[in-house]
C-alpha cells in the first residue's frame, strides 16, 4: 500500500504542480511556458510509456523476483520525480514523463499478479482495493501537500511546484532499500514460514498456484492470447479507465472551476479523495464477502454514469452541489476498480495465464487513460462539460459490458457439473 501511494503521487502531481502558486504566476505552465496542449502531450507520453512497458515488466518480475524488481523501479521514478523539478522546458518535461511511465508502468499490474501468489480469488479484491484505494489517499495527500508546499514558494530561488516534484519523490529511492531487504517474493522462498505454514500456503491456492517463479508456457500464453472473454474484461477495463485518468490528473482544475482558486484548490482536492477511499475499501470487502464482483462493478460504475450527467447539467454556478456530485463520481469510479480486477484473476485458470492477463488488462487500460487526458479542455472551464458527459458514456458503458460477461459466466456454470470449477461472477 506505501509502495503504490508513493507511485501514485509521483504519477498524478504534475496536476497539482499545473495550478501551484498560479495566481502569482509561479506555476509549472506558466513557468517554463507551456501551451494548454504542450501539457496534455506530456500528460499522454506518460501513458504511451505505460502501455508499451507493462507486459515486459511484468516478465522481468517473474525473471527477477518481486522484492528486487520493484525496489529497481521504485528507485527509477523516484528519481525521475526529482529530475522533473528541473526541468526547464517542454521536450525535457516530455521526456522525463516518458521515463517516469517507463519505470511506474510495472508496479500496478505486478502487486495484482503478485496477490496471486499469497491469496484466493475470494480474498483479493479487499487487497486490491486496500492497493488501489492508496491513489485515492494519494490525490488526497497530494492536494494537502500542495498547499504546504506552496507556502514555500521561491525558497531557495525555486519554485514551489519544483519542490513538490523533489520532495516527493525522495521518499520514493529512500524506500526502494527496505522493499529490496523486506518485501516477501513467495511463499515457497520466504524465510519467516515453517515448513507447515508454507504448505498450508501453497496448497490451499488449489491450482492458481503461487509458484510465480515457474516459467510460463507458449501454450499456456497461445491460449491466454486466444481467449476472448479475457477482451471483453480489457474491454471493460478501458472503460474504468477514462474516468480514472481524467479525475487523477485534473480535479485540482476542476475543483479550481468551482470557485476555489490558488491554494485553496489543493485543499478542497482532499475530501473528494479521503471520501473515495472509504468507498472503494467496503465496496470492495462487501464484493469480497458475498463474491458478487460483477455486480459491485456494475453498481459503481451506474452511479458514477449517473454523477457524472448531474455535473454535466448542473449550472456553473452551482459550486456546492457541483463540489457534492463531484465527491460521488470520484468515488465510485475509483470504487468499480478492485472488484473488476478481482473478478479476472478470479477467472484466469493457471499462473502462467495471469502473467500475461493481467498486466495486459492494465496496458487495455492505459488506452482508456490516454483518452481521459484529453477531455477535459481548458477552454470549457470552468463547466467542462465534455470532460464530464465523455466520463459517464464510458461508466455507463462499462457498466453494460460487465452485466453482459456476467450473464455468459452465469450461463457456463449452468452448463457445468457440480464437481468442475465454476467461473467466478
Amino acid at each position: 500500500m506505501l509502495i503504490y501511494l508513493l507511485c501514485s503521487l509521483d504519477r498524478s502531481n504534475i496536476g497539482n504542480a499545473r495550478i501551484l502558486n498560479d495566481t502569482t504566476g509561479n506555476d509549472l505552465q506558466q513557468t517554463i511556458h507551456l501551451s494548454s496542449e504542450q501539457y496534455t502531450t506530456a500528460l499522454m507520453v506518460f501513458l504511451v510509456a505505460y502501455f508499451i512497458f507493462e507486459t515486459p515488466s511484468n516478465y522481468m518480475l517473474k525473471a527477477f523476483r518481486p522484492s528486487r524488481w520493484i525496489a529497481l523501479l521504485m528507485f527509477c521514478w523516484g528519481a525521475m520525480t526529482i529530475c522533473l523539478g528541473a526541468t526547464t522546458n517542454y521536450g525535457s518535461l516530455t521526456a522525463v514523463r516518458f521515463l517516469l511511465g517507463m519505470f511506474e508502468a510495472g508496479l500496478f499490474p505486478g502487486l495484482v499478479y503478485f496477490l496471486t501468489f499469497w491469496y484466493k480469488s475470494n480474498e483479493r479484491a479487499i487487497r486490491v482495493a486496500l492497493i488501489l484505494a492508496c491513489a485515492t489517499l494519494a490525490s488526497a495527500f497530494g492536494g494537502a501537500i500542495a498547499y504546504g508546499i506552496g507556502k514555500i514558494n521561491g525558497t531557495h530561488g525555486l519554485e514551489a511546484w519544483r519542490w513538490l516534484f523533489i520532495l516527493e519523490g525522495i521518499p520514493s529511492c529512500l524506500l526502494s532499500f527496505f522493499v529490496l531487504v523486506i518485501f516477501p517474493d513467495y511463499p515457497e522462498t520466504v524465510g519467516w514460514l515453517n515448513d507447515e505454514e508454507r504448505e498450508l500456503a501453497t496448497g490451499r491456492l488449489k491450482g492458481m498456484a503461487s509458484l510465480g517463479h515457474s516459467k510460463i508456457t507458449w501454450e499456456e500464453a497461445k491460449r491466454t492470447l486466444k481467449d476472448w472473454r479475457l477482451y471483453v474484461h480489457y474491454l471493460i477495463y478501458i472503460c474504468v479507465s477514462v474516468p480514472f485518468s481524467s479525475l487523477s490528473l485534473f480535479a485540482p482544475s476542476i475543483v479550481s472551476g468551482l470557485g476555489y482558486t490558488g491554494l485553496d484548490a489543493q485543499l478542497f482536492t482532499v475530501p473528494p479523495y479521503a471520501v473515495a477511499f472509504v468507498v472503494t475499501v467496503t465496496i470492495s470487502w462487501l464484493s469480497d464477502k458475498y463474491e458478487r464482483r460483477s455486480l459491485a462493478t456494475s453498481l459503481c460504475l451506474f452511479i458514477a454514469g449517473i454523477a457524472f450527467i448531474i455535473e454535466g447539467v448542473l449550472a456553473p454556478t452551482a459550486f456546492r452541489a457541483r463540489y457534492g456530485i463531484l465527491c460521488v463520481a470520484v468515488s465510485f469510479s475509483f470504487a468499480s476498480i478492485p472488484p473488476l480486477l478481482s473478478w479476472l484473476t478470479a477467472n484466469l485458470q493457471s499462473t502462467g495465464a495471469a502473467t500475461l492477463g493481467v498486466p495486459f488488462n492494465v496496458s487495455m487500460g492505459a488506452l482508456g487513460q490516454i483518452m481521459g487526458v484529453y477531455i477535459y479542455k481548458a477552454n470549457e472551464a470552468p463547466a467542462y462539460p465534455t470532460g464530464h458527459f465523455t466520463n459517464a458514456a464510458f461508466a455507463l458503458l462499462g457498466m453494460v459490458l460487465t452485466l453482459i460477461l456476467r450473464m455468459i459466466y452465469v450461463r457456463w456454470n449452468n452448463g457445468l457439473g457440480p464437481n468442475e470449477r465454476k467461473w467466478a461472477i
